[in-house]
């Protein structure tokens, strides 16, 4: 079968083919219909060798989408046939937070489907257990793909600092891109909040006001002062970094009022810099990785209703390699799915 790999450190992901798997005891093999592309690939390719975590070469592709081609000995619950995304946090199923239904804070290590484990840019893949599996119905695959992670990212996100997202409130997302533009869509869902996108390019800022954004700022230091303009001088009550960078931590923080939150939510290398005379008094800074697979469930419900839709940019497996370097380049609007 086509798989689209990452193979050699420093390399680019290569279109290769490979055996069809087979599922052992416990396991489920899905044919993939959808396998959405994200910024979390690009930096697991730019891991340094010396500290690399994961098997090589491997199969990349975390927000599966695929219909059950077979059952391992053992698996109740689904039948061959059905419709499927993946919960991609894969814990030990036994620790505290695992208990707790937060398998994405696993405390003997977190591992998913393109990242740790073979994962969906491929023609078949393999779960590791029924657990993972949230039936989608006939929800579009390619579209419900990505709610494995484009959305649950930022539902997560939201959902810890809600309670400030009050009636008058502000809030600001940085970046509206794959999850950034998902995360519109919830705040204007799920809170009263007026919503202010940060992103460059007037394409992407136009592209937020269609996702909801009551106002679109080009991403630079004079939009902390637009958005103090906005607020009467007192800043956002929550801003969600969705590239989590230097340059952009420190425009969350210039952008926040007192007793804001501040969330970093992208992999971008950097963070948020804070000190009792360098920012807004009592803010609080936070992270948020993934998100539980109970959340999931309700992204799945909220995209029935047509509360939610993941705007697609659709590859065949063969263009994979293109779409990770249209990635890359930051051309690509909304979320890349890569259709086998």
């Amino acid at each position: 079968m086509k798989a689209v790999q990452y193979r050699s450190f420093g390399c680019r992901p290569e279109l290769v083919d490979v055996d069809e798997p087979t599922p052992a005891s416990g396991e489920i093999l899905l044919k993939i219909t959808a396998s959405g592309l994200c910024h979390s690939d690009e930096f697991v390719m730019a891991w340094p060798q010396e500290t690399y975590p994961y098997p090589m070469p491997m199969t990349l592709g975390h927000e599966p989408a695929g219909t059950v081609a077979a059952l391992g000995e053992g698996v109740e619950g689904v039948a061959v046939g059905d419709s499927v995304i993946v919960y991609g946090c894969w814990g030990c199923g036994v620790c505290e937070m695992c208990a707790e239904g937060y398998e994405n804070l696993c405390l003997n290590g977190m591992t998913s489907p393109g990242l740790g484990h073979d994962g969906a840019m491929a023609e078949y893949m393999v779960v590791d257990s029924v657990r993972h599996l949230v039936p989608i119905g006939d929800l579009d695959p390619v579209r419900a793909a990505s709610l494995t992670d484009a959305a649950l990212t930022p539902y997560q996100a939201i959902k810890s600092v809600q309670h400030q997202l009050v009636g008058g409130s502000t809030v600001v997302v940085i970046g509206a891109g794959g999850l950034g533009h998902v995360a519109i869509q919830l705040l204007r869902t799920l809170t009263a909040s007026r919503v202010v996108a940060l992103d460059v390019g007037e394409e992407k800022l136009a592209f937020a006001r269609e996702q909801g954004a009551h106002e679109a700022f080009q991403s630079n230091p004079e939009a902390a002062v637009k958005i103090r303009e906005l607020t009467g001088g007192r800043g956002a009550n929550v801003v969600l970094d969705f590239v989590g960078a230097d340059v952009t931590g420190e425009l969350a923080v210039a952008c926040a009022g007192v007793a804001s939150s501040v969330v970093i939510v992208g992999a971008g290398n950097g963070g948020a810099k804070i000190g009792l005379t360098s920012a807004p008094y009592n803010i609080s800074v936070s992270t948020s990785l993934w998100g539980r697979r109970k959340e999931l469930m309700e992204l799945v419900e909220m995209a029935r209703r047509g509360q939610i839709q993941i705007h697609t940019t659709t590859y065949g497996i063969d263009q994979a390699p293109q779409a990770y370097e249209d990635l890359r380049a930051g051309s690509i609007t909304g979320r890349a799915v890569v259709v086998p």
